[in-house]
């Protein structure tokens, strides 16, 4: 699934064409993707102008003229395609083969930029919600996340206030979204490796005894934490099976991936003799070198 560097890049993608354009045409090819899409879905939509274009965790916030939100959730195999003019062979378009079957293109808008934004989902796993600004906080899919890991206020004394006597991994704290929003396996296991932290650590050892302070521990993971999505925001994201930029492009982060997905390659720390070993962890496979990371 999409994390936020992908959602990100996406979003940097659609705001060029979205964002201070009318939504003059919505099509909503079926009744549902994940969840059935709401009855008057395509009316709130149509003729209204996208004020802006934003992104809270992994979702996609487009804020329309009337205060409603359109939130947006590429699910697993979720993608956006631009199409440039009203002709679907105008230039501009790219072709790729997941997108090629048309009949996985269940959103469209039409945009008085002259662009079509294309929601193509083979899956059905993304989906669409239009919610009023002003309860937008209570909404339960929002309700409850934590920081930015990116934003102001994540610092290493946050980071080590939500970990205090947490009885966790350090691992599975970080991918518990009210801890931290937005961050997935990949990025993870690789902020992880770069801080040279066992992700089998308490995530309690994040904070002093007494949990007012941070240890270096704290510092050393965020500092990691902001580089490695940084990198990947610059890299267009990691493109492992579904993720493609709005473009058509493949996102290229995993290319510099240092430990995910590199079981039984040399650890690439310099000086360290450890092999890169998988094993699975709430489910989910966790990559380390047990050799440097403690």
């Amino acid at each position: 699934m999409p994390e936020l560097p992908e959602v990100e890049t996406v979003r940097r993608g659609l705001q060029p064409v979205m964002e201070g354009s009318e939504i003059v045409k919505a099509e909503a090819r079926r009744k549902d993707l994940r969840f059935p899409f709401q009855k008057d879905f395509v009316a709130r939509l149509e003729g209204q102008i996208v004020t802006g274009l934003g992104r809270r965790a992994k979702y996609l916030l487009a804020d329309l003229a009337s205060g409603d939100v359109l939130l947006m959730h590429l699910g697993m195999s979720g993608s956006f395609r631009i199409i440039n003019g009203w002709d679907e062979k105008a230039p501009g378009e790219f072709h790729y083969p997941r997108s090629e079957d048309r009949a996985h293109d269940h959103v469209v808008f039409h945009m008085s930029s002259g662009a079509s934004v294309v929601f193509n989902d083979p899956r059905r796993f993304g989906y669409m919600k239009i919610i009023a600004r002003e309860v937008l906080e209570e909404e339960p899919l929002l309700r409850g996340l934590g920081p930015e890991p990116l934003g102001n206020e994540f610092d290493a004394k946050m980071l080590a206030h939500s970990c205090a006597n947490k009885k966790t991994s350090l691992k599975a704290a970080l991918l518990d979204q009210r801890v931290v929003a937005g961050l997935g396996n990949i990025y993870v296991c690789e902020a992880l490796y770069r801080s040279h932290l066992s992700p089998r650590r308490l995530a309690a050892t994040l904070a002093t005894k007494t949990g007012a302070e941070p240890t270096e521990h704290a510092r050393r993971l965020v500092t990691a934490i902001h580089a490695v999505l940084n990198q990947a925001i610059k890299a267009g994201g990691s493109s492992l099976r579904d993720h493609r930029q709005t473009s058509g492009e493949l996102g290229y982060f995993q290319h510099s991936f240092q430990v995910y997905d590199r079981e039984g390659e040399k650890c690439q720390t310099a000086g360290c003799s450890g092999i890169v070993k998988r094993f699975v962890q709430n489910g989910r496979s966790t990559f380390w070198c047990p050799k440097c990371q403690k």
